[in-house]
C-alpha cells in the first residue's frame, strides 16, 4: 500500500508532519528564503497553540536571523491577527506558524506579504525558486538582531473591529453566546471580544494547549459539544473556529449546525444592508450566496479556491465583501483577511439590528444543501482524476479554473485537489438533501475507482 505523503509543499506555504517530515533544518531553510526574498526585511511572526509551535517557531526565528531580517514576535495568535500586524508595522512580510485545520501532529508555515496578504502564486513561485536554488542572504552575528518581543496584537484587533462596528445595540437582555475554540489561537482573544461587544459569553474549549479536543475543522459532525452546550444554556447562537481561528462555523438556537456556508451569506447580508456593491468568493460556495447578491442587486464573481485570489479579486473590483464557503469571511474595512473575529462580529449585529433568530434568517433564503467528501489521493493522479471528469461529464456546462466544476440540471460538483492536504475533495450541492448526496456519491464513486485503476 502507497504510504500518506507527510511534508506539502505548495504556493500556499510548507506543511508536514513534526518529527517525520516537518524538521528543524527544513524550517530554517524555508525562513531564509524567506528571509531572502523579501530583501532582508522586517517580518511579524506568530504561531497558534499547537505543542510543536515552540520548536517551529525557533527553527524560523534561526532562518530569519540568519538572512538578515528584523523579527517581531507577536506570539501565540490568530493568522488574521498577524496579517492585521504586517500591516500596522509597515513590515515587508510576515509567516504564520499553524497547520491550521490539519492535525495535532502536523504543522506549517503560511507566507505574508507586505500588504498582508498570502503570496499570490507568481511570488510564491518565486519564494519557492530562492528555496530551492538554495543561494540565501547570509549576514554575520555582528549583523544579527535581537528579536522584538511585541504584546497585544490580539488587543489592537479587538479595536479596530470595535472602531469599525461599534458595541452591540441595546437589548433587553444581552445576546447570550457559546463560543468553541478548539483550544486554539482564538481562545485568546474570542471570548474578549465578544465580551468588548456586549455579548454574554459562554466558553467551551478555550484553553490553548494545543490539545485538540475535537477534529479542528469546523464542520457539523465535529461540534457536537458546542450544539449540546448551546442547548443546555439556552444561547442565541454558537459559533466555532478551527485552530488558527480564520474560519468560523455556525451552530443556530436550536443547537443545529447551519453548515459553514451560511457564515459568509449571514456576514454579507449584514454588509450589503449597509453597504450595497460587489461581493466576491469562490467556485466552491453555496448558491445561495447568489440569492444574498439578487436581493440587493448586487454582482458575485467567483474565483478559483483560495483566499489570496478571493482578495485580489476583491481589490481589482473594490468588492464590499468577500470569502469562501469553508466559513472565511473577508471584509476589508477591517481585516482584508479572513477573519473569524470579524464574522462574529458581523452576524451577531445581524442578529441583534433585525431581532431575528439564526433560524429564522436562514430560512429566508432558499435552502441548498452542501455535501463535502475527501479522499486521500496520491498528486500524480489527480490530473488523471481531473481529466476523467472532464471526459465523462463533456454534455454539461463546466469550469475548470480550479480542479472541474460541472453545472447539473439539479445541482452541482466541484472536485479539486487539496494545496494543503494529500487528498482530492469533491463538493456537491443541490436544492435537496438526497439530491445532492445522490450526487456526491455518484461522483465519490468515480474518483475512487479512477484512483485505485
Amino acid at each position: 500500500m502507497r504510504a500518506i505523503p507527510t511534508l506539502k509543499i505548495s504556493i500556499s506555504g510548507v506543511r508536514g508532519v513534526i518529527g517525520d517530515s516537518l524538521t528543524p533544518a527544513l524550517l530554517t531553510r524555508f525562513a531564509q528564503a524567506f528571509g531572502t526574498y523579501v530583501g532582508s526585511g522586517t517580518i511579524v511572526i506568530g504561531r497558534d497553540p499547537r505543542t510543536s509551535g515552540e520548536m517551529v517557531k525557533q527553527a524560523v526565528i534561526a532562518g530569519l536571523l540568519s538572512s538578515g531580517c528584523r523579527v517581531i514576535d507577536i506570539g501565540m495568535c490568530p493568522v488574521p491577527t498577524i496579517q492585521l500586524l504586517v500591516r500596522h508595522h509597515r513590515a515587508h512580510g510576515g509567516i504564520a506558524i499553524t497547520a491550521s485545520h490539519n492535525p495535532a501532529e502536523w504543522n506549517a508555515l503560511k507566507f505574508i506579504g507586505s500588504d498582508g496578504l498570502f503570496l499570490n502564486s507568481g511570488k510564491a513561485r518565486e519564494m519557492l525558486d530562492i528555496y530551492h536554488q538554495g543561494e540565501y542572504t547570509k549576514v554575520s552575528g555582528a549583523e544579527m538582531r535581537e528579536v522584538e518581543e511585541i504584546s497585544g496584537a490580539t488587543d489592537l484587533h479587538i479595536q479596530k473591529i470595535i472602531e469599525v462596528l461599534g458595541p452591540l445595540p441595546q437589548r433587553k437582555s444581552p445576546l447570550r453566546v457559546v463560543l468553541d475554540a478548539c483550544n486554539g489561537a482564538g481562545s485568546l482573544v474570542g471570548p474578549k471580544l465578544l465580551e468588548a461587544l456586549g455579548a454574554e459569553v459562554i466558553p467551551v474549549n478555550v484553553t490553548p494547549n494545543g490539545l485538540f479536543p475535537r477534529p479542528a475543522e469546523p464542520l457539523a459532525e465535529n461540534l457536537t459539544d458546542l450544539c449540546t452546550a448551546v442547548k443546555q444554556h439556552q444561547a442565541d447562537i454558537g459559533f466555532a473556529q478551527d485552530m488558527d481561528a480564520d474560519r468560523l462555523a455556525i451552530v443556530s438556537e436550536q443547537g443545529i449546525p447551519i453548515g459553514e456556508d451560511y457564515t459568509l451569506v449571514l456576514a454579507t447580508l449584514y454588509v450589503l444592508g449597509k453597504q450595497p456593491g460587489p461581493v466576491v468568493a469562490n467556485l466552491s460556495s453555496s448558491s445561495v450566496l447568489q440569492e444574498v447578491a439578487n436581493r440587493f442587486g448586487c454582482d458575485l464573481l467567483l474565483t478559483r479556491i483560495g483566499e489570496v485570489n478571493v482578495t485580489e479579486e476583491m481589490q481589482k473590483i473594490s468588492a464590499v465583501i468577500g470569502g469562501e464557503g469553508n466559513g472565511g469571511v473577508i471584509y476589508p474595512r477591517i481585516n482584508f483577511a479572513r477573519d473569524s473575529l470579524t464574522g462574529m462580529g458581523l452576524v451577531l449585529h445581524l442578529l441583534a439590528e433585525t431581532g431575528q433568530t439564526i433560524s429564522e434568517l436562514v430560512d429566508s433564503f432558499p435552502r441548498f444543501w452542501v455535501i463535502k467528501e475527501k479522499l486521500i489521493c496520491p498528486s500524480q493522479k489527480i490530473p488523471t482524476v481531473l481529466r476523467m471528469l472532464r471526459h465523462d461529464y463533456a454534455g454539461y456546462p463546466q469550469d475548470v479554473r480550479d480542479g472541474v466544476k460541472v453545472i447539473l440540471p439539479d445541482g452541482w460538483f466541484l472536485v479539486r485537489g487539496s494545496n494543503t492536504e494529500p487528498i482530492i475533495r469533491v463538493i456537491a450541492e443541490a436544492a435537496s438533501e438526497t439530491t445532492a448526496q445522490e450526487i456526491a456519491a455518484g461522483v465519490y464513486k468515480q474518483v475512487a475507482a479512477c484512483i485505485n485503476s
